[in-house]
């Protein structure tokens, strides 16, 4: 049995340096001449000049944050598309953010993460990522079935009928989120459903608490990490239990100071850029709004690409709750519903290891009676889940009681 996904994994560093390098030039002439949003942000770019990350650093950045206004302006992609790409679906992300994909086998390049955390030809796995509208659920099921699993399309909730399929079919994998794996976890010890079948998980969309890791290792499920995004697939991956993330190959990473174009020293904490060499969908130092740093030397794995320390945090307000992205443009979408409420600030914090929201929203309810305060809070309520597809708490707060500092929503769980 081979000992990784890729043979090139363990290849020399710096071939792999340059062979990422000389692919550059062809690579931008070709986003230039497919793309209209590169033939726009590089027109007076010479790309047969950028054959070194120095000179890459010196491009304009593409932010995830900009992509709702690049999309608005240029539906359904914002010109980032290929004009001969070959796609077979189009997603919706939270914000909206919309994001393509060609429907070739593993797409998205996340085999190398199931191969990394133990997956193999044969096992049955049961994905709990959605299939509906956003991609998640396609991005796992494709990566697993690039290994040669068998996939169970399970998607999020109905814990209930997840236990049942678990004792029915026993899977040997699960993929999904950290939090969904706990919820299962603690619902089939109080219910005393067995699920031990799952001896290993690859777990993605939000951050894993070494705490939460401990709880999973206890019940005999091997867990590991998989950093990937809707726009980029898979971005890095975990080996060895609390090594950081190994760069997924063909792709070329900067650390970047926020906000800036300039790359951050090595191990100081920055943006992730990512460039890919992606013909369907071309993305060139762009900008995911995740912070890491450079973890130095190579894995004790065998693998020899670059690695980041894994997820330290957001450049902006943008924030990713239960897997699912929430914009500070839709809590405002939401504000905007109820003109009597001047100011609204989404609070995030983590509970047993689950995400959970409250929206306060300055309102002066002097004149309001109870019947009307609970069905203000229920309709804020709705409006909330109807826009970021996630439920939370509603409160009402006095007028000025929020801080006036700008921000729209505080993510106040713990790193790590």
């Amino acid at each position: 049995m081979k000992q990784y996904f890729y043979e090139r994994e363990c290849q020399n560093p710096e071939l792999r340096e340059q062979s990422l390098l000389e692919r550059l030039p062809a690579f931008i002439t070709y986003a230039k001449q497919e793309c209209q949003h590169y033939s726009e942000t590089l027109e007076h770019i010479d790309a047969e000049k950028i054959t070194s990350r120095e000179l890459l650093a010196q491009l304009p950045i593409t932010r995830k944050s900009d992509l709702m206004d690049i999309q608005s302006k240029n539906s359904p992609l914002g010109g980032l598309s290929a004009k001969t790409a070959n796609l077979g679906r189009i997603f919706q992300s939270p914000g909206p953010i919309y994001d393509p994909e060609n429907t070739s086998d593993d797409w998205w390049r996340v085999g190398q993460a199931f191969y990394a955390a133990g997956f193999r030809k044969g096992d049955l796995v049961q994905n709990t990522l959605s299939y509906h509208l956003t991609p998640g659920g396609f991005i796992l099921d494709s990566g697993a079935r690039a290994c040669g699993c068998i996939v169970i399309p399970a998607g999020p909730g109905q814990t209930e009928q997840q236990l049942d399929v678990i004792e029915h079919l026993k899977p040997q994998g699960y993929c999904g989120t950290p939090s969904f794996l706990k919820i299962l976890l603690d619902k089939a010890n109080k219910n005393q459903r067995d699920i031990s079948s799952v001896g290993k998980a690859l777990v993605t969309g939000e951050a894993l608490p070494e705490a939460l890791r401990a709880e999973f290792t206890a019940a005999g499920i091997d867990t590991l990490q998989a950093y990937a995004s809707a726009d980029v697939g898979l971005i890095g991956f975990e080996s060895i239990v609390g090594d950081g993330l190994i760069i997924a190959e063909d792709l070329l990473v900067e650390i970047v100071r926020p906000g800036s174009l300039e790359p951050v020293e090595a191990g100081e904490v920055g943006e992730v850029v990512v460039t890919s060499f992606n013909v369907d969908y071309p993305l060139i130092r762009f900008a995911t709004g995740d912070l890491s740093a450079v973890k130095p030397d190579l894995s004790a794995c065998g693998r020899t690409n670059m690695r980041i320390k894994g997820w330290l945090g957001r450049a902006d307000q943008t924030t990713k709750i239960k897997g699912m992205f929430v914009h500070v443009g839709q809590i405002e979408q939401v504000r905007k519903e109820y003109q009597q409420i001047a100011k609204m600030r989404l609070s995030v914090t983590k509970i047993n290891h689950n995400d959970q929201m409250n929206l306060q929203c300055e309102l002066d309810t002097k004149a309001y009676s109870d019947a009307d305060i609970a069905s203000a809070i229920n309709n804020i309520s709705a409006s909330l889940q109807k826009t970021t597809k996630l439920s939370g708490t509603v409160e009402l707060v006095a007028v000025g009681t929020l801080a006036d500092d700008g921000k729209v929503i505080d993510d106040l769980r713990p790193i790590g």
